[in-house]
């Protein structure tokens, strides 16, 4: 059958994380003993308030607003902006694709650090757009001059991700000033999905300077609602009008919408996960520090860091599959996320059974190697 975009069906799609099931089924591991740490996904479960307002929701033989009015309004309040400055998807990465599509043509330029978060090269690379990547430093450290000379005329958007995945990494906002200073007739795509852990207020407050940012943020992290599928995205009226008509029109659900709504006011569930992530964090640093064949890039701001493979006679692929058998799933950098190479593992942050257990399986593999 004839495609319209020859690219479609040529590269591989998208490669989320294992889950628990499938690792205690592959190798007799009670599944409770599972270390799922590979898809950033809350420890604690769902919101309270947003399991409760879903299991109340039951109107669902209707309609819903296909504006999402409610969740609009609820983050505009949060946040301090207007509800016309607000949209909302399934996930963050469904408005990622409506901003490809939006905001630039076909072989109009995308610009990006690499390694990056993979849906951002594959939304434009499936729209016909040019993925642009630069490459980070020796230590997976930002090329700050580089990335700002690389918006040229002929890129139309630019993504930045904080805290950066995979490492991690928390951008300054100073270093995001420069970026939306530089792009003075592009899109900047400041991707905050995972900015509650780094213990900062992120870069919300810069929508009031720059008229051509748009702050996306997800419901999957920190409110734990990563099966809802609940993303948002804040910016000028003007970047959030054409995307309204854009989108589908009943993209969210009146499950999604009651349970964010719900999500947002508890403040408590969050404070504790931000502490206990943090906790863990530490702990696990200190615990890796003591193993010679690995160790952190940077200093993560986020609930995952990325693990270097030192030992030469082990690589990332190898690697995944032996933590895998002893019932630890993380993420090998050499498949889901480009340019990377062999020697790196993104590696989520959780609670000490789980931090235990992948620290027993590296000193396992690594006497065993």
């Amino acid at each position: 059958m004839y495609l319209s975009n020859p690219v479609l069906g040529t590269k591989e799609a998208y490669v989320p994380g294992l889950t628990q099931d499938f690792v205690s089924k592959t190798y007799g591991i009670p599944i409770d003993d599972v270390a799922k740490l590979g898809s950033a996904e809350n420890p604690f479960g769902p919101s309270p308030k947003a399991l409760a307002a879903v299991q109340l929701a039951a109107k669902i033989q209707s309609y819903p607003d296909w504006t999402a009015r409610a969740l609009r309004e609820k983050i505009a309040t949060k946040y301090g902006y207007e509800p016309e400055q607000v949209i909302c998807g399934a996930g963050e990465t469904e408005i990622m694709s409506w901003i490809i599509r939006g905001f630039s043509g076909p072989g109009d330029k995308v610009l990006m650090f690499v390694p990056a978060f993979p849906i951002y090269h594959m939304a434009a690379e499936n729209e016909g757009r040019v993925a642009v990547f630069i490459g980070m430093g020796e230590d997976l450290d930002f090329k700050w001059d580089d990335y700002i000379a690389a918006i040229k005329d002929d890129v139309r958007i630019v993504f930045l991700t904080n805290p950066h995945s995979p490492t991690g990494r928390l951008i300054s906002l100073a270093n995001i000033r420069r970026v939306c200073e530089a792009a003075k007739n592009q899109l900047v795509v400041l991707d905050e999905a995972y900015i509650h852990f780094s213990n900062t207020n992120g870069g919300m407050d810069l929508l009031k300077e720059y008229k051509n940012l748009i702050v996306l943020r997800t419901f999957s992290k920190v409110f734990g609602l990563a099966g809802l599928r609940v993303g948002f995205g804040i910016a000028d009226e003007s970047i959030i009008t054409p995307m309204m008509h854009l989108k589908p029109t009943w993209n969210m659900g009146a499950l999604q919408v009651a349970g964010a709504c719900a999500a947002l006011d508890d403040d408590e569930y969050v404070a504790k996960t931000i502490d206990a992530i943090a906790s863990m964090r530490r702990y696990v640093m200190d615990k890796i520090a003591a193993l010679n064949r690995f160790s952190v890039v940077g200093q993560p701001s986020s609930n995952f860091f990325l693990l270097r493979i030192e030992d030469p006679a082990l690589d990332s692929t190898k690697m995944f599959n032996e933590l895998l058998k002893r019932g630890v799933i993380v993420k090998d950098g050499s498949v889901s996320f480009i340019g990377l190479g062999k020697r790196y593992l993104r590696i989520d942050v959780s609670l000490q059974k789980q931090m235990d257990r992948l620290i027993w399986a590296l000193t396992d593999i690594s006497n065993a190697a």
